[in-house]
């Protein structure tokens, strides 16, 4: 049935069209009451299903956020593990490199205070015995003035003062001397004892300083047993940023690789053949990859022999003597691709004068004279060649860093995501509830002339009746 069809149920379009008008608002009026309740029922369905979705986030979220705090605190753990360890073994390398002589210490400074002692016993100043002129003049005070005459005496007892007091006076002298000299003898060993007193200081204040140091990680440490939420922010912002600067060495890595791989992706296609393809990729750009990579992983494998990274667990719980050869072969593997790379950046120096001396005879003119200081670029490019590869064993460390910190930051913007998926769930959750509302409201707009009849007709007790019916409607 066509539009054109129902306009002529009578003679009239407008009358059709009015008839048509009548009928819709009769029918959209009789089945109002239950339009309300599907379109209500509808939208709390709705409602009821965005309730449950956001629970489900919600418990998905606190998982999350619970594993992820594992996550820091196993990692903080670790890494506190390592720095406590590393301490201690610091602190036995002092104590044996500074305390293993204190025996010999302790003697030494032994001998020289018993030597300063003897010799401050020999430098002790000893006080002068009275001279025989004391004597003579107690007798001569005891004489008799009639018994003899005084002058001659006196004389002969100035003439013994003096010499008496000469004499004492050199050897008073002579006795200072000798205590300056057992003095000024005594000066090396007062500063030896002076230095080795300074030593012994310096080695407990570098004792005292670590175990200083040890106090404070171990503090962490126990933050960090007991999940504080000082320590897990701690440990958030520490990871953000060992992530982001890990990345930013990796991308200078990327940079180092891309060099490499110019210089010894041309003289590889005069090795593997440059018409050569595996799907869209040329042999010679696969050969070259594959000699980065494999330089790559001997990195690893080194880092992981001497133990600076922890990549691969198998590795590092190698016995000792197994662990020290694999060191030695990864490193004989990685000097001789080195080495192979130094040559192909020599090969690819050639090539390059080989191709400008054919296009230069292709133009028609003789062929230039190579520069004297052409060995200065290809040492550059063989230099270059020969130590990429080993700066790229130092990816191995980033890379650890970046990996560890990269489950952080996954899970942060897994926490981050979610919480917004939910802020988003629970906004269409609630415009459900009053989207309800509003259809039941549009619903009744094309059938508004049979609601004022009604209205009208029931009078204010057909009002109060209706307005009941329609919150209970909106409440259900």
């Amino acid at each position: 049935m066509t539009f054109e069809s129902l306009l002529e149920i009578t003679p009239y379009p407008g009358l059709s069209i009015l008839l048509w008008v009548v009928l819709g608002m009769a029918v959209l009026y009789l089945a109002r009451g239950s339009a309300h309740h599907v379109l209500l029922t509808l939208c709390q369905a709705l409602h009821d299903i965005l309730t449950l979705a956001v629970q489900a986030i919600t418990a998905t979220e606190k998982k999350l956020v619970q594993r992820n705090h594992e996550v820091l605190l196993a990692a903080g753990r670790e890494a506190k593990e390592r720095i406590v360890e590393r301490e201690f073994v610091r602190i036995g390398d002092s104590v044996n490199r500074d305390l293993v002589g204190y025996p010999g210490l302790q003697r030494t400074l032994s001998d020289a205070i018993t030597r300063i002692e003897e010799d401050h016993q020999h430098a002790a100043e000893v006080p002068p015995e009275p001279t025989a002129w004391v004597k003579a003049v107690e007798v001569v005070a005891k004489l008799d003035r009639q018994e003899l005459s005084v002058g001659p005496l006196l004389s002969q007892i100035h003439k013994s003062l003096v010499d008496a007091q000469t004499a004492s006076l050199k050897e008073y002298r002579d006795a200072s001397a000798k205590r300056h000299g057992l003095l000024q003898r005594m000066m090396p060993q007062w500063r030896r004892i002076q230095h080795t007193l300074d030593s012994v200081g310096k080695s407990i204040d570098s004792l005292l300083e670590r175990s200083r140091s040890i106090d404070r990680h171990l503090s962490e440490y126990r933050e960090i047993v007991a999940g504080t939420d000082h320590s897990i922010s701690v440990l958030s912002s520490s990871s953000l940023v060992q992530f982001f600067i890990s990345a930013l060495v990796l991308a200078v890595a990327v940079g180092g690789a891309m060099i490499n791989f110019s210089l010894i992706a041309r003289p590889m296609a005069e090795m593997v053949g440059g018409t050569s393809f595996i799907g869209t990729f040329r042999m010679a750009d696969i050969a070259a990859l594959v000699i980065i990579m494999v330089e790559v992983s001997m990195g690893l494998f080194l880092m992981e022999s001497l133990r600076i990274t922890r990549l691969f667990p198998v590795i590092g719980a190698l016995p000792d003597k197994l662990r020290v050869r694999m060191m030695a072969v990864t490193f004989a593997i990685l000097l001789m691709l080195a080495s192979v790379e130094a040559g192909l950046a020599y090969m690819r120096e050639i090539l390059m004068q080989d191709e400008l001396a054919t296009s230069a005879l292709l133009r028609g003119g003789a062929a230039t004279a190579q520069s004297p200081f052409m060995w200065i670029t290809t040492a550059a490019q063989m230099g270059m060649g020969f130590t990429l590869p080993f700066a790229l064993v130092f990816v191995a460390i980033p890379l650890e860093t970046f990996v560890q910190s990269l489950r952080t930051v996954v899970g942060l913007l897994g926490i981050g995501g979610l919480r917004l998926l939910r802020l988003v769930l629970r906004l269409l959750s609630s415009a459900f509830v009053h989207a309800g509302t509003a259809l039941v409201r549009i619903y009744d707009i094309p059938i508004f002339m049979p609601l004022w009849v009604e209205h009208r007709w029931r009078g204010p007790a057909g009002k109060r009746s209706a307005v009941g019916k329609s919150k209970a409607e909106v409440v259900s």
